[in-house]
């Protein structure tokens, strides 16, 4: 149903850094860069994300409440993804690991990107 997803950013090069790090587990690589927006896609994958400058110039901030949630094929992706979003200027909001009460078991890591977009990394296994 998706067909796009866009997260602003306010210094494209630094998101770029995060970006290509911390997809690169979940094999998610950028396809289109410039330097007011850029995208990445998953092979075998319709949707794509995209990184942007706000189209009204002003800041770009997280959404309080919204998150993005990308599958990965590991739960050494997600902990790679989780490594890789800390290295590179992302903060923690959940470490890798199991979340309880889910059936059948959900892995997951969630991350703020220097923007502090929220993102999750899981897998259902």
């Amino acid at each position: 149903m998706i067909a796009y997803s866009t997260f602003g950013v306010n210094d494209m090069d630094r998101a770029i850094a995060f970006y290509d790090a911390t997809f690169a587990p979940l094999g998610a690589v950028r396809d289109t860069t410039s330097p007011t927006w850029s995208g990445y896609v998953r092979a075998g994958d319709r949707a794509r994300f995209f990184l942007t400058r706000p189209f009204d110039r002003a800041e770009a901030t997280g959404g309080n409440g919204t998150m993005l949630a990308f599958l990965a094929e590991s739960r050494e992706a997600i902990d790679q993804f989780h490594a890789a979003a800390l290295a590179t200027g992302g903060t923690c909001e959940g470490p890798p690991g199991v979340r309880e009460g889910m059936n059948p078991v959900f892995y997951a890591a969630y991350v703020r990107d220097p923007d502090g977009n929220k993102l999750c990394a899981f897998v259902r296994k």
